[in-house]
């Protein structure tokens, strides 16, 4: 056996372990270490709970345990008394509300690790984007502002331009943008009704540029934004909230419907990250994050989203640690995630990968790259043999530098590893004060309906100008044929006309004066 200074292999390395899992303030812990195949017990593999606004990876093959691991630090984030939120994308998470029912394997883990087995259930507020049950998410328009909204909808400068105008004419004139019909509304009365309104105030508005907007909108629209868009907009202060028990509420976000509909979710992403950031006050070094996000299946939005999407993301994840909020992707590997994003993530949680192919063993040396180095590993082969429910775990102590690589056993949840019935969904749903507070439609008075009063205004003006304007022409028409009436009839027969002229009557009288004589 080989020593390592006075000590032999295993304890050398459950020193480097104990060593380097030992915090001062408040922990998680994720299970017990391994070596060459063997789990430690009691030598216990612990994150800070102080680091766990600094992001995180977990990643591995399908079936090696990524939920699981996802479902247990979510438990032990909620039980420390922090909110979590979680993108359920294969909706396999739900089962957090209802306590695990045990099982003699579960057990014997545990007793390997050294920590026991306390089956619980946590508080869960189940939420959605689209028609499934839950605490319906939405945003208006104008929360979004015209920035985002142009980076959603990808167009080009020209057309940036106008919506920012259109943004402009609806602040100046009160027009609550609150939908997409209030959008498509202002866009179409801006080349129409409005144009020289528009064109006065703000230049002249391209029909072609508004066209192509109009086109975009319909494409969100039909990937269901005209669900999200609208009233009443999601406070993201109550995803802090905490339970009587001092525990924090895990939000899970039903995605199973919208795999195929990448705009809806990038509009969704870039609107709560960009409201996180801009809301949530700063929190520097305050020893527990203020809310984790978990993302599932990350490497679908990486794969779908748009380049605004990843540059907000980049962005998000270099800043937001200082709100206190913590980012951690879910996916099957490492490289699914863009490095300027990867090279930012400080808990690694790495499962099991599988070497079916040259690029699969390519990938996989690529991986190993990502840990820290360490003489009681091959990491490249370990990353092969793991078994479900295994990984390899490398935090950040809490100085920030990475705590030393550790091959782990990782515990079971707590919670149920299945998903609600149907009626214990609506049991919780009938339960949620959310529910009670956003899921009435609300459709108040806003850019449609006073634009299209504006319009009907107008008309009825326009209508009512051209009456007066008929009924003058009809009085003047009225008024010429009644003069050319009075002139004819004022015009004398041409027999009488002669018999009347005045040789006429002097000749009749001259005649008749001689009669008389």
């Amino acid at each position: 056996m080989q020593i390592f200074g006075w000590m032999n292999k295993t304890d050398a390395f459950k020193s480097q372990i104990n060593e380097g899992n030992s915090f001062k303030g408040d922990f998680i812990t994720l299970g017990a270490a391994m070596l060459d195949g063997e789990t430690l017990t009691n030598t216990l593999v612990n994150v800070p709970l102080k680091t766990m606004n600094r992001h995180g990876l977990i990643a591995g093959a399908t079936g090696t345990g990524k939920t699981k691991t996802l479902q247990v630090l979510a438990e032990n984030l909620s039980e420390k008394g922090v909110p979590v939120l979680l993108m359920d994308i294969k909706g396999d998470l739900s089962g957090l509300a209802k306590p695990s029912p045990g099982h003699p394997k579960i057990d014997e883990r545990h007793e390997k690790i050294g920590i026991p087995f306390n089956p619980k259930s946590f508080p869960v507020e189940i939420l959605t984007l689209s028609e499934q049950d839950g605490v319906r998410l939405r945003a208006t328009v104008s929360e979004f502002g015209p920035v985002l909204i142009s980076r959603i909808l990808g167009v080009t400068e020209t057309q940036a331009g106008i919506i920012s105008v259109i943004f402009k004419y609806c602040d100046d004139h009160k027009l609550p943008l609150l939908d997409l019909k209030d959008f498509k509304k202002i866009l179409q009365y801006a080349t129409g009704e409005g144009k020289t309104e528009f064109q006065e105030a703000y230049g002249r508005i391209s029909t072609a540029s508004t066209g192509a907007i109009l086109r975009k909108i319909i494409e969100i629209e039909q990937q269901g934004g005209d669900l999200f868009f609208g009233e009443t907009s999601f406070d993201t202060q109550d995803l802090l909230r905490i339970d009587d028990n001092g525990r924090g509420y895990i939000n899970i976000i039903r995605l199973t419907d919208i795999q195929d509909r990448p705009k809806l979710f990038s509009t969704f992403m870039l609107s709560l990250l960009a409201e996180i950031y801009s809301t949530f006050p700063e929190q520097g070094d305050s020893g527990r994050p203020e809310l984790v996000m978990f993302i599932d299946e990350a490497h679908l939005i990486f794969d779908e989203a748009s380049d605004a999407l990843l540059n907000q993301i980049e962005s998000i994840v270099k800043l937001i640690r200082s709100k206190g909020v913590g980012l951690y992707f879910v996916t099957q590997n490492p490289t699914d995630v863009p490095e300027e994003v990867l090279g930012q993530l400080g808990l690694k949680v790495q499962h099991a990968l599988r070497a079916f192919t040259a690029k699969d063993r390519k990938a996989i040396k690529l991986t190993a790259q990502n840990y820290p180095v360490t003489e009681f590993y091959d990491t490249t082969e370990v990353l092969t043999s793991l078994g479900i429910g295994e990984a390899l775990v490398s935090a950040l102590n809490e100085k920030g530098k990475p705590t030393p690589l550790a091959a782990t056993m990782m515990r079971a949840p707590m919670s149920r590893m299945d998903i609600l019935t149907p009626s214990e969904l609506s049991n919780l749903l009938a339960e949620s004060e959310l529910a009670k507070k956003y899921n009435e439609d609300v459709d108040r008075e806003s850019a449609y309906e006073m634009l299209n009063e504006k319009i009907e205004r107008a008309e009825a003006e326009e209508a009512k100008r051209k009456a007066e304007e008929e009924r003058k022409a009809l009085e003047k028409a009225e008024s010429k044929k009644s003069r050319s009436s009075t002139r004819r009839s004022t015009r004398q027969n041409p027999v009488v006309k002669v018999l009347s002229s005045p040789t006429v009557i002097r000749s009749v009288l001259g005649i008749l004066t001689k009669m008389l004589k």
